[in-house]
């Protein structure tokens, strides 16, 4: 398969599970704001926007697994620097946390990595060009 052909498959399958997510988010949490549940269904129900972000996580991997070489190279360079940067800047607050800065919310780690994933991309995408 030819590396435009992943990267369309890529953002098809992409695409659909971030819109399932996104609806899956607005409905669990109107449910969850306008109903009242056991503690048990409350998980459940809070936990229902994972079941696309699976689907997110599949579509990048088939697209890694069937990208060329060079792709490959370039995301694992782009991964490595979004893992060990999300790393370091967590550490580092972890540190702050320690005199007294406000908690850091966990919620926000993947996106974080998802963005400076990007940015590395972009970045090792350029120095091959």
């Amino acid at each position: 398969m030819k590396q435009n052909e992943v990267t369309k498959r890529y953002f098809k399958e992409f695409g659909i599970s971030m819109g399932f997510y996104v609806v899956a988010v607005i409905a669990s949490s109107m449910v969850l704001n306008n109903f009242e549940f056991p503690k048990f269904a409350q998980i459940i129900i809070t936990l229902i926007p994972i079941i696309p972000t699976i689907f997110v996580v599949i579509s990048i991997m088939r697209a890694l697994n069937d990208s060329d070489e060079l792709q490959k190279r370039i995301q694992l360079q782009a991964i490595t620097f979004s893992a060990v940067t999300t790393g370091l800047i967590t550490f580092t607050y972890g540190f702050l946390e320690n005199i007294g800065f406000p908690s850091f919310p966990t919620i926000f780690v993947y996106p974080i990595m998802i963005f400076l994933w990007g940015i590395g991309a972009i970045y090792f995408s350029r120095k091959y060009q």
